[in-house]
């Protein structure tokens, strides 16, 4: 069983097993029928990946490595809001007629601000302290912008990214670690997929500003199971395991925005069968 598995398995458990329900509840997402989506939901769930050690890849079911990194790239390198630029169909439902998600996502990561040391904007602002301030606890992004929130066909998620490096004694080089903040997240639809696309991107930064790569922390403020997805779930994490997928990043891609899809690769990645049509509340 790989790491992630294990994660993602009690995790599932600890949700139906101990979770809230909204049902009865006032909330937004409804289902394509128009019914109401009521899920089950633990708050602040907690989840540590250690990426020195193995990569969090599901193996209970196949996770599309190129497909979240292309996505992943669509935001932090192509740093676009516009679903002609992804291939994906993920953000298909909350587009508008011209492809556009509005100001959200790689929009807000696009946006320059004046610095003293120049206009960057938050991607660059990364890269640059990594390689010159690594030690600064102050190297993060942000695009939940309330400013710009009533124009985001939906807001975002996946909203954080903290960095912070350490340093072990046995080594000459720095360690990069990361904490993603999600404010909500669709466990079965987006758990997995999530981890293994900012795991990605912990190791491209780690490779191009020199670094090891160190622990990914996953913070998800609601957690949540669908109410149509449970019985899915319970499939799921009955299924059997696998050990963990080597992960393969070309070495010799040194500028974050040179990397592409075909810059990354799980090798001898064995899983269970994929869930098609997992029915997803807008």
């Amino acid at each position: 069983m790989s790491y992630a598995d294990q994660v993602f398995i009690n995790m599932c458990r600890d949700i139906i097993d101990n979770g809230t329900s909204t049902e009865g509840e006032k909330v937004r997402p409804k289902w394509e029928d128009g019914t109401p989506a009521y899920t089950i939901k633990k708050f602040a769930v907690v989840n540590r990946y250690d990426l020195s050690k193995e990569f969090p890849a599901l193996t209970l079911r196949k996770t599309g490595i190129k497909s979240c990194t292309d996505e992943l790239l669509w935001i932090w390198q192509r740093k676009s809001n516009n679903i002609h630029d992804l291939k994906p169909h993920i953000w298909d439902s909350w587009a508008d007629e011209d492809g556009s998600i509005g100001k959200a996502y790689g929009y807000q990561m696009q946006v320059k601000h004046q610095y003293r040391e120049g206009m960057m904007d938050q991607v660059d602002r990364v890269i640059y302290d990594l390689k010159h301030n690594p030690y600064s606890r102050r190297i993060l992004t942000n695009i939940y912008v309330h400013q710009d929130l009533h124009e985001m066909n939906l807001y975002p998620c996946a909203y954080s990214m903290t960095f912070n490096v350490t340093k072990k004694p046995d080594s000459e080089k720095l360690v990069l670690n990361g904490i993603l903040n999600q404010r909500s997240q669709d466990v079965l639809a987006a758990n997995n997929w999530n981890v293994c696309q900012y795991s990605v991107l912990m190791h491209m930064l780690a490779q191009v500003c020199d670094m090891q790569v160190g622990e990914f922390v996953h913070v998800i403020a609601d957690a949540h199971i669908y109410d149509r997805h449970i019985p899915l779930v319970e499939e799921l994490i009955g299924r059997e395991t696998y050990e963990a997928p080597k992960f393969w990043l070309n070495p010799e891609v040194k500028d974050f925005y040179e990397f592409t899809t075909d810059d990354v690769k799980l090798i001898d990645y064995v899983t269970g069968p994929q869930i098609k049509d997992i029915p997803i509340a807008v």
